[in-house]
């Protein structure tokens, strides 16, 4: 089974504007409203591709209730540590130029933790573990790597798909997957990484310190698969980027979903890949059809 971890949700909040002014009425010409999260999103992207996921992590409140209808709705399956705060709400402005208002976080108490633990307990060996995105600042900032610890006694696989100093924490833990785009390895390398080589220089070291796959993001410049066994580069198709947001987050769906199915690393890379785009095209998260539309473009090479 596979099993999604968002810490810190939200509900999102899209609206369009045309030609937004600071400081008087504006009225929008569409608005959405959707989940949010990366867990959540990884969620939702494998039910869309027939492959079960089970979310886990904190909700609240009124919104914390709409992210629960809603992706029990779709058919994911929701195991939340429901708490007495209310989940987030970030606001996506989109007119001549993209502004995002994100919410802060809820408070969790210290028993709400303990109940979160308590579900990660019952986790098998050989299950997936997909932690991503932010944690609110309430929580403990190791609160990650205790995750972590009780997943590796365990024996479950853990997939990282987060940035900043919990990535750095999370890759002593020997994850089984790890999707960092070039910038998020360029901070955990304390570098600019601005071409191929550089990545699979320091995405290597990330093999050698125990990542068992490993996915690096490189825009438009494609994206690199590595193992122990070598470094792969897949093309990605041509479109018109119309989401940026849960670009990635398709990509690790796809990825885990392929492999978990087909065991089969190739085409679970090149299914990432189409997925990653296929949500970048959308304006919301991809539908398989169209991911399967998109896997003839995605063409890998080995280096």
């Amino acid at each position: 089974m596979i099993y999604t971890v968002t810490l810190n949700p939200s509900v999102d909040y899209v609206v369009q504007v045309d030609d937004f002014q600071l400081g008087t009425l504006n009225r929008t010409r569409r608005n959405e409203v959707y989940p949010g999260g990366k867990g959540i999103n990884v969620s939702r992207v494998l039910n869309r591709l027939s492959i079960p996921s089970t979310a886990l992590g904190f909700i609240g409140g009124f919104t914390g209730q709409y992210i629960e209808t809603i992706l029990q709705k779709e058919g994911v399956r929701t195991d939340f540590v429901t708490t007495d705060g209310l989940t987030r709400i970030n606001i996506k402005l989109k007119s001549e130029k993209e502004t995002e208002i994100n919410g802060e976080g809820m408070e969790i108490p210290s028993e709400k933790v303990d109940a979160f633990f308590q579900k990660i307990d019952k986790l098998q060996r050989d299950d997936l573990l997909v932690i991503a995105g932010s944690a609110p600042r309430s929580l403990p900032k190791d609160l990650y790597e205790k995750v972590a610890e009780l997943a590796r006694k365990k024996g479950v696989k853990l997939v990282v798909d987060v940035s900043g100093s919990p990535l750095s924490q999370l890759v002593t833990y020997s994850p089984f997957f790890m999707k960092p785009n070039h910038h998020e390895l360029g901070e955990l390398f304390q570098r600019e990484i601005t071409n191929v080589a550089e990545a699979v220089h320091c995405g290597q070291q990330l093999i050698e310190q125990g990542v068992e796959h490993l996915v690096i993001s490189m825009a438009e410049q494609g994206a690199l698969y590595l193992n122990r066994e070598g470094v792969w580069k897949a093309t990605v198709p041509k479109g018109t980027v119309k989401n940026s947001v849960g670009a990635g987050d398709s990509l690790v769906a796809g990825f885990i979903g392929t492999l978990a199915k087909t065991n089969d690393v190739m085409a679970a890379f090149r299914f990432g890949v189409a997925s990653g785009s296929a949500t970048a095209f959308s304006e919301d998260l991809c539908k398989r059809e169209d991911v399967e539309a998109l896997l003839p473009e995605v063409q890998i090479a080995k280096l």
